[in-house]
């Protein structure tokens, strides 16, 4: 699904003199890469702020202490997303209250989001799926009726921009409250282990979320709030400043071959392409068909058995989760999301993808539903 490898042979003097400075000067956490790092990413997404954490769950998490919400506080994200996004409001007390998806986008539906809100909302937490931005002019103008703070999931979108009706354009996670992200390897800006980074450009949040991170401390080992242990270590820090230099070419590789993938399959019915919003770019973070009619785990086997990976990403909607389920909910509830769970595949998608692979990869889908 994604050629590291490759990747890193493009890069691999940058990255190993940059893993080498690290260990020449013995700075393995919070060294001169990590700040270098920071400042960039603060550049390149045009953000006051950016936290840099040990993974894109704890960005999630700290970002929601930050906040000062209260158990029982009520936070709605959708119900068709990888689970960290609801085991993080779990984990802190508070109330998950999940919601559909647009069939098109996969993101959150506006008006599914509308109809959740109550009088413990205190939170929405959009996830920009796959690589593509939610609506978001939608989501901050109902935020701000209800008084509400807004936690950006760009977990798979970083690179992604969103266009607001006036004409801004804003990197993804740089528009609500708060943005998280990750650098998880297979990410489109990954590290060599695990690692993640929080966004804002509020001051004071950004003061909260930094001592968070660091065990609640401002002064060293002073104490002023229940934190938590976070960060990125400079090794990490050292790989990722050197991939953030090339992060557009690397969504352009993405871009390109989403393409190729859509001319070649834009003949069939059986297969609907991913959907493009036109007010957000598209990193393709992963590049997500629908099936039509199709026999999934038989074309999953026919891939597999040519040597090519196929995922389902996400097989089970949060609401349908054994750890997550609540009278509040069954199945049937979130009909979009529970038709989306089993029709759903992702193709492989990375930087490195040949025509002549493309050309293989969609030959062999194509042969199957033929």
């Amino acid at each position: 699904m994604v050629d590291l490898k490759s990747q890193y042979e493009k890069i691999k003097g940058e990255v190993n003199a940059g893993i080498q400075d690290v260990i020449d000067t013995t700075s393995f956490i919070k060294g001169t890469k990590v700040t270098e790092f920071q400042h960039n990413l603060e550049i390149y997404l045009n953000v006051k702020h950016v936290i840099p954490v040990g993974n894109g769950t704890d960005a999630l998490q700290i970002a929601l202490m930050a906040l000062g919400l209260k158990p029982g506080d009520e936070v709605i994200t959708p119900t068709f997303t990888f689970i960290a996004t609801a085991e993080v409001v779990a984990l802190l007390g508070l109330i998950p209250v999940v919601v559909d998806v647009d069939f098109d986008t996969f993101n959150i539906s506006i008006d599914s989001l509308k109809k959740a809100i109550t009088s413990k909302t205190k939170a929405i937490v959009p996830v920009h799926l796959f690589g593509q931005n939610t609506d978001m002019e939608a989501i901050m103008a109902i935020a701000k009726e209800h008084n509400l703070f807004v936690v950006e999931d760009a977990c798979q979108s970083i690179g992604s921009v969103y266009t607001f009706s006036d004409g801004r354009k804003v990197q993804s996670g740089c528009m609500g409250e708060i943005g998280c992200t990750s650098f998880f390897p297979s990410k489109n800006l990954g590290c060599f282990g695990d690692g993640g980074a929080i966004f804002t450009n509020n001051d004071e949040l950004a003061g909260q979320m930094r001592a968070i991170a660091n065990h609640g401390m401002v002064v060293r080992y002073y104490h002023d709030m229940v934190g938590v242990n976070s960060r990125l270590d400079s090794v990490q820090a050292a790989v990722l400043d050197v991939k953030l230099k090339h992060l557009n070419s690397y969504c352009a590789n993405r871009l390109a071959a989403a393409d190729y993938y859509d001319a070649a399959f834009a003949a069939t019915d059986k297969l609907i392409t991913p959907a493009r919003s036109a007010n957000s770019t598209h990193v393709f973070h992963q590049y997500t068909l629908k099936l039509n009619g199709v026999d999934r785990a038989g074309l999953q086997k026919h891939l597999a058995d040519k040597g090519i990976p196929a995922m389902i990403y996400y097989p089970v909607p949060l609401h349908l989760q054994k750890a997550y389920q609540d009278e509040r909910y069954k199945a049937g509830d979130f009909p979009v999301a529970e038709k989306l769970s089993e029709c759903v595949m992702s193709l492989p998608m990375h930087t490195e993808l040949t025509n002549e692979q493309l050309e293989y990869i969609t030959k062999s889908v194509l042969e199957y539903i033929a």
